[in-house]
């Protein structure tokens, strides 16, 4: 088993220098023994794909290979000149275009948010409307089908535009972000294609009448815009400023991410305090006080742009936008007084959220695999499967009403109920003049809508406990079912429906002997189901608490969350944690596994190293490089230019490539380090944004050059972290992730007579899959 087989291979494994030429196809062959053992087949469990271990997962809706990402700083001699180099106009340049590219992430983010709400408020809107004029008409199979066709022409173009466009936007995106904001890249997760299908999708999808959110893919818009304009400059479109070079590297990247996610909630949820919570606990693998000043910052302008945009549809120019604001659910009716019966009440509620929502989470998990063998198919079968839920959606919303009574509208009420040719919780639906259907005013309503009526207060017995009952089955089965499917689609909306359902079945059968209204014991069950699906407690409490802006339940709230959390966690993970882990992604934990305290680093790497001298021949790099896939290689000064071997430092392929295309090679193995130093530029090395990097396909040397030599000195990153042999592997792993590395170097104890390292420790390394292989009896063992 090679040591450094993680995501692309990323180090090496081999002899040193010459060795390289003579060992080429046991080189291969050592490849190929990697993929042959410890493999983890989460969803990628079929024949016809292949998981060499941690080097290709389901992004989305397709399976596409993943490496790691760079966050460390590559302190070679070019950094460092560079670095000296620089001026204080141009570090004062760097720190105001930060800044600058954090307030466009709001004003962006902000305007898309808006767009999305307005869109399918109008879209969604206008299709209900046609609903209603058929029903009144008594045209109720005419309205039927109409509502069905145009869900259905809705849910397909989404369905194309995620299948044949851009399919790593499927899902919500939270699981991708998150992946990759802890080291992950994979192609496409955040491309200009995933932000265009991401946005129009996810209107279209919501609009269609799925049972869906557009807050999980707007994290995922917001990393995606934040990319976007992190890219650090384009050569395919002039884009080359050296001020926009300062941000072509993943730590700055990661940064604007985290923000452009952070602002992604606060344009969801309207609670800018809340998205910087959530990108604190849910999404983020490494913080900094800086950090948090920044991402503040996006979300305050995110929460200034929604609030003027509210501000101007007020006066009616937005179509049917502008009535309710952007999901803002008012339950704030007084001070709420609650006795000892309440807080049994809401600690059953709280137990209810744990199992409904760890059972949520094993039935997504169910249907995520036998979507993915669907999906597998190909892009027309993945929109046959978005037509297929989308018929069966329509056929339980339009249909399920027909089952419930008919109320009497409320006295004094007479003007608001029933609901003609307007938003509202009084649909007429079938039922005859003064009267309205209390699940058609769930289910046939914008889902923003159908919250918004299950935490109103006005009426505590507006909605009959059947009803509940019904629409909460039906909207727990509908949302299982349609995650997974070809579609941007988020679990928020979702799963705030089916707790708020509940908790207002608790509050009308407690009924009289509560003091809380049926609205509160609503925002409880969807703080409830909340904690028992995503496992977050603080950024949840904040949300709702912004949502509904009722500071004086947080007491109730947090213990919701806090009993939720606790019993769904005696049964599964939260479900982005399993989603994550379904899909292949090599995400590491911010803790150790038990097994890890057994062995230590070097336990886990296996060697010999591929490894380049200082001065190393061009025949040897290329030959490296083309039967390898490794993203890192030892450096390593020999005589005459040391006393004795020693570990010199860490080349990367991306910079060796840079290297070789320069062509400064000399005839005779000497150091020519200044030469390179004047010839090159650090941004010559810098990460590329979307572009292409030069591949070794493109290049081409004479058999004069192959026998030529390059000083790599210079692209050598003399300070790379490194751990003593001995070093537990539990202790290695968590430094390896708080520092966000890719390559962590394994020296010996003791240098006499040994080799200066002794192997490369990378993601791969730490994954239990790879350990199982070397040491199963432990991965097991707790």
């Amino acid at each position: 088993m090679e040591d450094q087989g993680d995501i692309e291979n990323e180090g090496g494994g081999g002899g040193i220098g010459v060795m390289i030429m003579e060992n080429g196809k046991d080189l291969e062959r050592n490849i190929s023994a990697v993929s042959e053992s410890g493999v983890r087949q989460p969803l990628l469990s079929s024949k016809s794909r292949v998981n060499n271990t941690s080097q290709i997962a389901i992004i989305g809706a397709n399976v596409c290979p993943i490496e790691s990402l760079d966050y460390e700083i590559i302190e070679n001699d070019l950094f460092k000149q560079d670095w000296r180099s620089r001026k204080k106009v141009q570090i004062f340049q760097y720190i105001f275009l930060k800044w600058t590219l954090v307030l466009l992430i709001g004003l962006s983010v902000g305007l898309v948010g808006f767009f999305l709400n307005i869109a399918v408020e109008n879209i969604a809107g206008f299709k209900l409307l046609l609903i209603s004029d058929l029903m009144l008409q008594d045209k109720y199979f005419r309205g039927f089908a109409a509502y069905a066709c145009c869900n259905l022409v809705l849910a397909t173009c989404a369905g194309i535009l995620c299948a044949f466009i851009a399919p790593a936007a499927a899902g919500s995106g939270i699981p991708e972000v998150k992946a990759y904001l802890n080291g992950i890249d994979a192609h496409s997760i955040l491309a200009p294609s995933t932000l265009f299908v991401k946005i129009f999708g996810s209107a279209l999808g919501v609009s269609a009448g799925f049972v869906v959110g557009k807050e999980g893919p707007m994290v995922h818009t917001g990393a995606c815009i934040a990319n976007l304009l992190g890219q650090g400059g384009s050569r395919k479109y002039h884009l080359t400023w050296k001020w926009l070079k300062y941000f072509k590297n993943d730590r700055d990247r990661r940064d604007l991410i985290t923000c452009g996610a952070a602002a992604g909630v606060a344009a969801a949820f309207r609670a800018p305090v809340g998205g910087v919570l959530f990108a604190l606990e849910e999404v983020a693998s490494w913080w900094r006080s800086a950090l948090l000043w920044r991402t503040f910052f996006s979300t305050a302008v995110v929460a200034m742009v929604l609030r003027s945009f509210i501000v101007f549809c007020r006066s009616g120019k937005c179509g049917l936008f502008g009535q309710g604001g952007l999901i803002m659910f008012d339950v704030n009716s007084g001070a709420p007084n609650y006795n000892t019966i309440d807080v049994l009440a809401v600690l059953l509620i709280g137990v209810l959220g744990g199992l409904l929502g760890s059972l949520y989470n094993y039935l997504v998990d169910k249907v995520l695999r036998t979507y993915s063998i669907i999906n597998e198919r190909g892009p027309a079968f993945k929109v046959l499967l978005v037509m297929t839920i989308s018929i069966l959606s329509s056929l339980c919303s339009y249909c399920l009403p027909w089952f419930a009574t008919c109320t009497p509208c409320p006295v004094g009420l007479e003007d608001k109920c029933p609901t003609i040719g307007r938003s509202g919780n009084y649909k007429n639906f079938q039922c005859p003049a003064g009267h309205y259907n209390d699940l058609a005013s769930l289910f046939m309503n914008t889902n923003d809508d159908a919250i918004r009526n299950l935490f109103s207060s006005d009426n505590s017995s507006e909605f009959h406990l059947s009803s509940l009952f019904v629409f909460f089955a039906g909207v727990y089965c509908l949302g299982v079912v349609t995650y997974g499917i070809a579609i941007p689609s988020g679990l928020f909306i979702p799963v705030i429906l089916a707790g708020a359902s509940y908790g207002r079945f608790v509050g009308t059968v407690l009924g009289s002997i509560s003091n809380l209204n049926n609205g509160l014991f609503a925002l409880l069950g969807a703080a409830s189901f909340l904690g028992g699906t995503m496992r977050m407690t603080v950024s949840i409490c904040v949300i709702l608490l912004e949502l509904t802006d009722d500071l004086l339940m947080l007491p109730l709230v947090m213990l919701v969350l806090l009993v939720s959390k606790t019993v769904a966690d005696c049964f599964n993970k939260g479900v982005y944690d399993q989603i994550v882990k379904m899909k292949g992604l090599p995400y590491l934990e911010a803790h150790a596994e038990p097994y890890m305290r057994q062995l230590v680093a070097g336990d886990v790497c296996s060697g010999p190293l591929i490894t380049f001298s200082g001065v190393e021949k061009v025949g040897n790099i290329i030959h490296a490089l083309k039967f390898t896939r490794h993203n890192g290689f030892p450096v390593i000064d020999a005589p005459p230019f040391s006393d004795a071997p020693e570990f010199c430092g860490l080349a990367l392929r991306s910079h060796l490539l840079v290297l070789l295309k320069g062509k400064k090679f000399t005839k005779l193995s000497v150091l020519s380090g200044s030469s390179i130093l004047r010839s090159f530029h650090a941004f010559d090395f810098a990460k590329p944004g979307s572009g292409k990097g030069p591949k070794l396909e493109d290049l081409s040397f004479t058999d004069e050059e192959m026998e030529m030599y390059v000083d790599l000195h210079p692209v050598t990153n003399t300070s790379p972290y490194t751990v003593v042999e001995t070093m537990s592997l539990a202790k290695a792993a968590i430094l390896f992730r708080q520092l966000g590395l890719r390559h962590l170097c394994v020296v010996p104890k003791k240098t006499t007579g040994r080799d200066p390292i002794v192997g490369i420790l990378t993601r791969h390394d730490f994954m239990p899959e790879h350990i199982k292989g070397l040491y199963p009896h432990l991965v097991h063992h707790k």
